[in-house]
């Protein structure tokens, strides 16, 4: 867009990054503040909750009484006890993929920095890499599966937004605490197509279960699926139109190979990945040798002077 707009291109690209890590930076600043804000009356809401479910559980059927608890909690000691070194392997691990984490973070912001300075010639080099009678179907589908992937983040961003900003101003007006996380989470769940959005659903009404009761819950309930209704039934058809055609049990089954593959993350690259690779398959399978493709790049600079000198 500031491209568009004859703005350099180093300082679209400052800016990019800058509003990029300033939202996130300040979702997380919102969600911290709320968490400390909140957070005496959350001991006492918890407590209460606690106590309420171990009333419940004393009763029949559960029969669960103070003794049998404590049991229970003498047992898990125990075990804790004697699996320490295991439980100490399992936090280095931890820590190991803490550090793997931040180093994918790194290369993810130095690839996407020089992707930004050097798309086009990057994707030019690669076309050159095949025979030239084939570099005019790899830019047609590489245009393709371009679109297909921009149309899909952008339609992405706008459904995950309109589900985090109604299902938080449901939690706020009902009183449920934490709306500002729930709103957070629901966002960010919302960019794993219907797993995500079941979870950020389930956050919701639980925590309006625990802190304000049944009926506070059953209310964000249809509150949650007023919204999911609405994103389905509306949202979806009207901003994604023909741009992305993956069938819903495409979506389904993707995200479920991408989370067995690559846990969260392929989760959450598993539709997109699909949609795209859809798009630049049918469009090179479409494609006339012909037609002039590739967003204005020749794959054969020789023939286009010989057709600007034919044109002359």
């Amino acid at each position: 867009m500031l491209r568009r707009r004859h703005v350099p291109k180093w300082l679209s690209i400052v800016v990019a990054f800058v509003v990029v890590f300033g939202v996130i930076a300040g979702l997380g600043l919102l969600v911290t503040q709320q968490v400390t804000s909140e957070l005496p009356a959350l001991e006492k809401q918890i407590t209460k909750a606690l106590k309420s479910g171990e009333s419940l559980l004393a009763t029949h059927p559960f029969g669960l009484t103070e003794a049998k608890v404590n049991g229970y909690i003498t047992d898990a000691e125990s075990w804790l006890q004697k699996n320490a070194s295991k439980l100490g392997a399992g936090a280095a691990a931890a820590g190991s993929s803490a550090i793997h984490l931040l180093e994918g973070v790194f290369i993810v912001i130095f690839v996407t920095l020089f992707t930004l300075i050097d798309g086009g010639r990057i994707f030019d080099w690669v076309a050159g890499l095949f025979p030239r009678r084939a570099r005019g179907r790899i830019h047609a589908a590489g245009d393709a599966g371009w679109r297909t992937l921009t149309s899909f983040i952008r339609v992405q961003l706008v459904v995950a937004a309109t589900d985090a900003v109604g299902i938080g101003l449901g939690a706020f007006i009902l009183g449920v605490p934490l709306a500002v996380p729930i709103a957070v989470i629901v966002f960010f769940g919302a960019f794993v197509p219907v797993v995500g959005a079941i979870v950020g659903g389930i956050a919701a009404v639980g925590i309006a279960l625990v802190f304000n009761g049944w009926v506070h819950a059953l209310i964000m309930l249809g509150i949650v699926l007023l919204v999911q209704q609405i994103e389905s039934h509306v949202l979806h058809p009207l901003l994604t139109g023909s741009a992305v055609k993956v069938h819903p049990l495409g979506v389904v089954l993707g995200v479920t190979a991408g989370s067995t593959i690559a846990g969260v993350a392929g989760a959450f690259f598993a539709v997109p990945f699909i949609a795209t690779v859809n798009a630049m398959i049918v469009a090179a399978y479409h494609h006339d040798p012909d037609e002039i493709t590739g967003a204005g790049h020749d794959p054969d600079p020789k023939a286009k002077e010989k057709n600007e000198r034919s044109t002359s």
